[in-house]
């Protein structure tokens, strides 16, 4: 599905003290680039606010004048798109995922037979609140709003609010994980995602997509079986062969990769013969150390060493 993204990161931030929330980290990884984290696939991503070091490639945009507020950075954004769904999203969401920007395109263009199309889906939050920049909006409806908003205004689209934008479309509300419209206003959001990100349930999946937006990596990692592989050589063979094993895993997968193989598989691959031979491994090790075998009674024995035919001397 085509679509361009709109993220606006040039808020004020009066609650953090003036703080650059955008670039603020939790996890690791700057509010910013968790956000553009979940829409990797936009055909066009429009940042609206001062320029920042982000992990991947962006356009960047001004609304004018700067700090005319959320609309009139709406307006400059979709200035620089050209796609009929444009993604619309706040630089503080730290939990953001892909299935939530996905949930939300499916709704802003149902597919057919369903009715004529909203002008757009936005998500509604655990409280009941439409989230006007966590939505995606059709881009023909949208520029006929602003439009409308702006005509006859000298100061033009500054100091409106989103409602005044919201109230003129048709827009569908859609509720998804808790999470996903968490965002961080106050120091004390910011240290509540800090806390929730290192959660037992959560913290190996944040983790892995850390490390992979770290070093460039746009891989499905199966993190049952990368852990599966470390237990059984850490049991099998020893403890230090569980990080040795797994990075060498690693470099087997993309050697794999660069004479054509599918990443995903390969790494599965690679697991497999690496469990395997660390199985082996440690059956050999406790066959090896297993009781030994019984020696025979000394009835037996004496009777063995008395009879010719049982020690080979008849």
């Amino acid at each position: 599905m085509t679509y361009d993204a709109i993220v606006l990161a040039g808020g004020a931030a009066q609650r953090l003290g003036g703080a650059d929330k955008p670039a603020l980290s939790v996890g690791g990884r700057t509010l910013l680039d968790r956000v553009l984290d979940a829409c990797p696939d936009a055909r066009a991503t429009v940042v609206v606010g001062g320029r920042r070091p982000t992990a991947r490639p962006v356009r960047w945009t001004r609304e004018d004048p700067p700090g005319g507020g959320p609309v009139a950075a709406l307006d400059a954004g979709l200035r620089e798109t050209t796609a009929e769904l444009v993604l619309v999203l706040s630089a503080d969401l730290p939990f953001l995922d892909r299935d939530t920007v996905r949930t939300l395109l499916t709704a802003a263009a149902p597919a057919a037979p369903t009715p004529a199309p909203h002008d757009g889906a936005l998500l509604r939050d655990p409280a009941g609140r439409d989230q006007p920049l966590l939505a995606v909006y059709r881009a023909a409806p949208l520029r006929r709003a602003l439009a409308h908003l702006s005509a006859g205004r000298p100061d033009g689209l500054g100091g409106l609010p989103l409602r005044a934008l919201t109230a003129a479309l048709g827009l569908a509300r859609v509720a998804a994980q808790p999470l996903a419209s968490f965002d961080c206003d106050t120091w004390e959001d910011l240290a509540v995602a800090r806390a929730r990100i290192r959660e037992h349930g959560t913290v190996l999946d944040q983790w892995i997509t850390a490390a992979k937006n770290e070093l460039g990596i746009d891989l499905d990692v199966d993190t049952q079986t990368l852990l599966d592989l470390a237990r059984d050589a850490a049991h099998g063979v020893a403890r230090p062969a569980a990080p040795l094993t797994t990075f060498l895993v690693g470099y087997a997968a993309a050697r794999a990769e660069a004479s054509g193989a599918d990443p995903a598989r390969a790494v599965s691959e690679a697991s497999r013969k690496a469990s395997d031979l660390a199985l082996r491994w440690a059956a050999e090790a406790q066959a090896a150390t297993g009781p030994a075998a019984p020696a025979p009674d000394t009835a037996t024995a004496t009777a063995t060493a008395a009879d010719p035919r049982q020690n080979g001397s008849g």
